[in-house]
């Protein structure tokens, strides 16, 4: 377990951080003249606008916002990047939907199929029960399950691992398990709440623009369902994290948007905890139209995305999407969250990812200190954290047992 910090507050934030971003930014005579009314409002805490958003990312000089989005970031956490222990579980690649971006998605009946029972996945986590502090699952929408199941996964897992943070099922996994259960969003996520969800993950956002939806998951939660699902799971005190898939068909505008969108839900709530960026990979999904992103567009959407959401806490540069190179360079354009050891995933891999599964905690530590920053081991709630010395035996590396069927 980690152990509290008193040098940061508030998810990590130092609270004095829009009188600090003024002092850390170099002056007006340091960028170009056409967004120098842009680094006011960044200087003196204004909210950025729609057109503001659109202009920074269309801007051609990406040092500048590297400037800007760096500055931001050091104004909350000084010159620290988080990190977790976690291990990810996907539950079953069975799903009643086909999205067309998705390549992990399989039928019942596909070959490749599977779905763990309660007993095989609790055999996931034990090879590393001593080694993570976060259990992530997400998967498909598995047409059989319904909330009784989770209710019994999830208790089953607090009974083994008490200690353990559960961070699990998507918007549209719980809008398919109200409508399986026929209970409401509300009544689900208290049930599960009760049987052990500590917080969700922000997956499934896609582009909160119901027209994109329509082409590229059809069937999905409309843009005011998954906002909907996050309001509720933090009226009900469950945190969540929130996301973006972009570089499919979606333009500058939309993800902006959608940035906005979220920031004033934030406003109301509270309770995001952290925003995942991450573009669409094409290798083995079913979306020829797809724009695909470049890794200059990558980091500009990474620092936009810090500067447009002033009220959400961290960035994250998840690097089962962007791969290891692009999240380091992340970390130097606003990111300050670089995920955890995963040891485990599957559906960035299906979707074409390299990035090498496995990665220990001296891995990780490496990574960070590579871009000159501290590393911080947090928990999931970004309330604990601890720093790294360089004495920690905590960086062994073990192999996960796959079974695909159980």
């Amino acid at each position: 377990m980690v152990s509290s910090s008193s040098s940061v507050i508030d998810a990590g934030v130092r609270s004095d951080w829009k009188d600090r971003i003024a002092d850390i930014l170099p002056p007006n005579s340091f960028f170009s003249d056409n967004i120098n009314h842009i680094v006011n409002r960044i200087r003196f805490g204004i909210p950025l606008t729609l057109e503001d958003g659109i202009e920074l990312f269309n801007h051609p000089m990406l040092s500048e916002l590297a400037i800007l989005a760096n500055a931001s970031k050091q104004a909350r956490f000084g010159n620290e990047v988080y990190y977790n222990r976690n291990l990810h579980v996907n539950q079953t690649n069975i799903c009643t939907l086909a999205c067309r971006f998705c390549a992990f998605r399989r039928g019942k009946k596909s070959i490749d199929s599977y779905a763990l029972s309660i007993e095989s996945f609790i055999d996931r986590i034990l090879p590393y029960a001593e080694h993570i502090d976060e259990i992530h699952t997400v998967g498909g929408l598995h047409p059989d399950w319904d909330v009784e199941f989770y209710s019994n996964l999830f208790s089953t897992v607090k009974s083994e691992f008490p200690d353990l943070h559960i961070k699990a099922l998507t918007a549209v996994e719980i809008k398919h398990l109200a409508m399986k259960s026929q209970m409401s969003v509300n009544q689900v996520l208290s049930t599960l709440h009760k049987s052990g969800l500590d917080s969700i993950p922000g997956g499934g956002a896609e582009i909160l623009d119901d027209e994109v939806r329509d082409i590229i998951c059809k069937g999905k939660e409309s843009s005011e369902e998954y906002l909907m699902i996050h309001e509720t799971a933090h009226e009900l005190n469950i945190p969540s994290n929130c996301t973006m898939l972009f570089g499919t068909i979606e333009s500058v505008e939309q993800r902006i948007s959608h940035l906005i969108q979220l920031r004033d839900l934030q406003t109301k709530t509270n309770g995001f905890q952290c925003f995942v960026p991450y573009p669409y990979l094409r290798d083995n999904s079913r979306l020829p139209e797809a724009q695909l992103s470049t890794g200059n567009e990558t980091l500009r959407m990474i620092a936009v995305s810090r500067l447009m959401l002033d009220n959400i806490p961290h960035i994250k540069a998840y690097r089962m999407n962007l791969g290891e190179q692009l999240s380091e360079l992340a970390l130097v354009h606003g990111a300050d969250d670089i995920d955890g050891t995963v040891i485990h995933e599957e559906i960035m891999q299906s979707a074409g990812s390299h990035t090498p599964l496995g990665n220990n905690r001296r891995s990780l530590i490496e990574k960070i200190q590579s871009t000159n920053a501290i590393p911080v081991l947090r928990n999931s709630i970004y309330t604990q954290f601890k720093y790294h010395h360089d004495d920690d035996d905590d960086h062994r590396s073990i192999k996960l047992p796959i079974g695909m069927n159980g």
